[in-house]
């Protein structure tokens, strides 16, 4: 009898509808340029891919260790700052061309996405939305790269 109804149980769940977020096609690669026009404008100097691929409510908030410190200090930027900073961060050209921009998807909805990137900056966190069609990061948390341990 135990057999009977554990195969029921089994043939119930079975015949359950299974959930899968919809994704249209092109919404993967479009996360991922949104995220790779973020990094590689501030690599190559351009404030335009900034302004494309970051919504201007953006709330940027990181942890970094300053020169001659052990601890991680708080960091914010807003939109503004970054597309200042996007203006200047390589001006120099210290960037390396084979400077790290790995991009890592999490998960990306019909509307909302979340990704990691890997730049020569440290980690960054990323949460992404939709707005009038297009891809725009809307919160990034990141860390300069890790310490070493021990």
């Amino acid at each position: 009898m135990k057999v009977l109804s554990v195969l029921s149980v089994l043939f119930m769940m079975m015949a359950l509808p299974v959930v899968v977020p919809a994704q249209s096609s092109g919404q993967p690669e479009s996360v991922k340029q949104a995220v790779l026009d973020y990094v590689e404008g501030v690599y190559e100097v351009s404030p335009t891919r900034i302004e494309r691929s970051i919504h201007p409510d953006l709330a940027k908030r990181g942890f970094f260790i300053k020169k001659g410190e052990t601890v991680y200090s708080p960091h914010t930027m807003t939109f503004p700052q970054l597309v200042e900073l996007s203006k200047n961060y390589n001006k120099n050209g210290h960037v390396p061309k084979d400077a790290p921009k790995e991009v890592v998807m999490y998960d990306i909805s019909d509307q909302t996405a979340s990704a990691k990137l890997i730049a020569v900056w440290g980690i960054d966190y990323i949460h992404l939305a939709k707005y009038d069609g297009k891809w725009k990061i809307i919160n990034v948390l990141w860390q300069s790269p890790p310490k070493p341990t021990k």
